[in-house]
């Protein structure tokens, strides 16, 4: 069955990310750009104000709701994941170091789309007198559409975010974790997934408080982590950083120079490896990240707009590009093993998997850079698991809870862990495509309703200008 379907998932993910999400993605982006007047620039000191001025880690909140500061870390946690390191080394890999430059480019207009999604998140969530909060890209889509159209794409979009999220996607990332792990640390990978389960399990069972309370503290201690790491391979490199940042300007409008062939089709290649990697790699316009702004403690839409922006530039502008600049400027520049061209023996050994080990191990030595990096991607897949969870989790309540809530939770948290175990033990890459096709599914019907709900997130901004 694999055999069959295999191929045409791949062919339906080939043409839904590199023709039809690609331009539907990057045209939310330029539309919500222009229509707020770059609110990514006029209120990105607010972001930051928003975001680093009221940081609190011991805020007392309702038990069903978050933090600003929560609901942004949530967010990241969900961002910055396994993509930001293998993506972006996948995207340098085969776009060339030129991809880069397309991946800031599609994360600029990418937090105007964020900014409509998280004010919209919290425009149309729903809070009950328990205090119970429901909202997310659900609740805004039947908010645009009425009637039996709006609730099948509500529905669309909860089926393809639970297999995409909850399920499916909590598979790959444990997957990553066991065998990056077993790799650096020679641990079985069935030790990891029985340790990932349990972690996991008592997280879930915590309640949206207790996954806040995690999450908030693994996303700065990760982020600081990997950062730390970085520049201190920045600064043995320092004087190959210029010519790393030119390599990426350069590249990303002659990129046949290092690809080789046409330059038609090396630009091609460039551009849709920078767009694709990009836009899913911030998840800006994917309808991942406004379930949890929709949690945000905040009766403002518009303060929750300007926080999830900074998480976007969070991840894009300061995570994946660090890690983009370690790769170019170990690995391309003089001594690199990428220095000469992509030459057939190179292409034997690297892949965009070992690409980013290879980098880190050409400084801080083979081994320790292995281990370095099995640290940052338990972190980062850890804490994507937590907050995917929590997203599929909403939405199986939307379709499932309506009579009863809590059976409907627990059936999915058993699910949920039965996948965390499986990823650690398998590896597939038909997995890895049917989640790739589940996460491109959920733009189509949350791109509609950002669409169609443009006077409302232009009449929250315009009430800030």
């Amino acid at each position: 069955m694999e055999e069959i379907l295999f191929p045409i998932v791949a062919k339906i993910n080939e043409c839904l990310s590199n023709y039809i999400l690609v331009f539907l993605l990057i045209g939310i982006g330029l539309w919500y750009t222009i229509k707020t007047r770059f609110i990514q620039i006029r209120c990105f000191g607010e972001g930051l104000k928003n975001v680093f001025g009221k940081i609190n880690m011991f805020d007392k909140t309702e038990e069903k709701s978050m933090t600003s500061f929560q609901a942004l870390a949530t967010a990241v946690a969900a961002q910055v994941g396994t993509g930001n390191i293998v993506g972006a080394s996948g995207a340098i890999l085969i776009g060339g170091p030129g991809a880069i430059f397309w991946m800031w480019v599609i994360a600029f207009f990418g937090m105007a789309t964020i900014y409509a999604e998280a004010t919209l998140a919290i425009k149309t969530r729903i809070i009950e007198e328990n205090g119970t909060i429901k909202g997310g890209p659900v609740y805004y889509i039947t908010t645009a559409f009425k009637g039996k159209f709006g609730k099948f794409l509500a529905g669309f979009f909860a089926i393809a975010s639970i297999l995409a999220l909850g399920f499916m996607g909590a598979m790959v990332q444990s997957n990553s974790i066991a065998y990056c792990m077993q790799t650096a640390f020679g641990i079985n990978t069935w030790i990891i997934g029985l340790f990932l389960v349990i972690a996991c399990a008592v997280i879930f069972i915590g309640g949206t408080k207790r996954l806040a309370a995690v999450v908030e503290r693994i996303v700065p201690f990760m982020a600081a982590l990997f950062i730390i790491g970085c520049i201190i391979i920045l600064i043995s490199r320092l004087k190959y950083i210029p010519e790393t940042f030119y390599m990426i300007f350069k590249y990303a409008f002659a990129p046949q120079a290092i690809l080789g062939g046409g330059f038609g089709y090396a630009f091609k290649t460039a551009l849709s490896q920078g767009a694709k990697r990009g836009l899913f790699s911030n998840e800006a316009g994917m309808g991942s990240t406004p379930h949890a702004h929709a949690l945000a403690n905040v009766k403002d839409p518009h303060i929750q707009g300007t926080v999830a922006m900074i998480g976007v530039f969070i991840d894009t502008f300061v995570i994946l590009t660090l890690n983009a600049l370690i790769v170019i400027s170990t690995l391309y520049t003089k001594g690199g093993v990428l220095s000469n061209g992509y030459t057939e023996a190179v292409m034997e050994i690297l892949n965009k998997t070992n690409l980013v080990q290879t980098a880190f191990g050409s400084v801080f030595g083979n081994s320790f850079g292995a281990i370095f990096v099995a640290i940052c991607l338990f972190f980062f897949a850890f804490s994507t698991i937590l907050s995917w969870n929590l997203f599929g989790k909403i939405n199986a309540v939307y379709l499932f809870g309506k009579k009863h809530p809590t059976a409907s939770k627990l059936i999915y948290t058993i699910i949920a862990l039965g996948f965390i175990m499986l990823g650690s033990l398998i590896s597939s890459d038909f997995v890895w495509e049917l989640t790739d096709m589940f996460n491109n599914l959920m733009v189509i019907p949350n791109a509609i309703a950002l669409f169609a709900l443009t006077g409302i997130v232009l009449g929250i901004a315009k009430k800030k200008s």
